[in-house]
């Protein structure tokens, strides 16, 4: 089974490859952008993802991460105590969805989105031409690229 790439946005402040490093999974909540959701809905068990700091700076991909589990109706929808509750989701036919990820890796230094906007092999990245999606697909060439780019730019301790 082949498998796909997706790119996931994260502010550091909120929840950061160090964040997933320490904990090792996470569920993705809290996703209300019908696109990004789909892209979820996408996404299958083993899938890799670019795990992108945004909101930062510098801004870019920090690590990577992997789809732990198939798509499944994200919780906080339907907890009015969360701030990411929709009183519109109904629990028979839930609008939003979420998978569960874990970490791979993160780099020494973030492949930063002015050199992945400067890659020509990257011109055609969702990134590059919507960089306000917060779930994406990614090419396996894309993905390569970036990891090319990141070079030996891994560790595995904070």
């Amino acid at each position: 089974m082949a498998h796909h790439y997706w790119l996931m946005k994260s502010e550091p402040s909120v929840y950061s490859i160090d964040d997933l490093y320490r904990d090792q999974r996470t569920a993705w909540d809290g996703v209300r952008n019908y696109q990004a959701r789909n892209h979820m809905r996408a996404m299958a068990k083993g899938d890799l993802v670019l795990f992108y700091h945004s909101s930062s700076n510098p801004t870019g991909v920090a690590g990577v991460a992997e789809v732990l589990t198939a798509a499944y109706p994200d919780p906080t929808q339907f907890d009015r105590g969360s701030k990411y509750f929709d009183a519109k989701s109904p629990k028979d036919e839930p609008r939003w969805w979420l998978v569960d990820v874990g970490f791979v890796d993160r780099f020494n230094e973030p492949v930063l989105l002015s050199t992945i906007k400067t890659d020509k092999r990257l011109a055609e990245m969702v990134l590059v031409n919507n960089s306000r999606l917060s779930v994406q697909p990614v090419t396996e060439r894309e993905f390569e690229r970036v990891m090319e780019l990141a070079g030996s730019n891994s560790r595995d301790e904070p």
